[in-house]
């Protein structure tokens, strides 16, 4: 998904955990022209944690595919979604909900962003859920 990104000149963060990175860049390199590539930057990202090397709100674009799967995870991932975004940043989650407990990450979500599901695909039972960041003064 971030590679069709790149294509129409975002500049884009591609992030994993330290074991998937080299995969990560090798895949920019195989399916990107030299002069786009440098609009791809693979950055390691464990959810929750040495945020700090991401500005707060970062992001105008958050995509994520199948990351909710598992909810010893959820609290991290929560985390790291509110440091990156800004009221103005659009999280875009693509997912399978296999179990209930899935479905707990969504609660969870909407707690600090509105979340809505925008399509959802009956053949391969993927839902696509868009989620932005709650203003602060809603709810005073």
């Amino acid at each position: 998904m971030d590679i069709w990104v790149i294509k129409f000149s975002a500049h884009v963060t591609i992030t994993d955990r330290k074991v998937a990175l080299e995969f990560l860049k090798s895949n920019v390199q195989a399916n990107l022209p030299l002069h786009v590539q440098p609009r791809a930057v693979v950055k390691e990202l464990t959810w929750g944690q040495n945020l700090g090397s991401f500005s707060p709100g970062e992001f105008d674009l958050v995509l994520g595919a199948d990351i909710i799967y598992l909810e010893e995870t959820f609290t991290d991932l929560l985390q790291t979604l509110e440091h990156v975004c800004s009221s103005h940043s659009v999280v875009l989650l693509a997912c399978r909900i296999r179990y209930e407990r899935d479905n707990n990450f969504l609660v969870m979500l909407e707690r600090q962003f509105t979340v809505s599901k925008v399509h959802y695909d009956p053949e391969k039972d993927v839902h696509v859920y868009k989620a932005q960041k709650r203003n602060q003064r809603e709810g005073l």
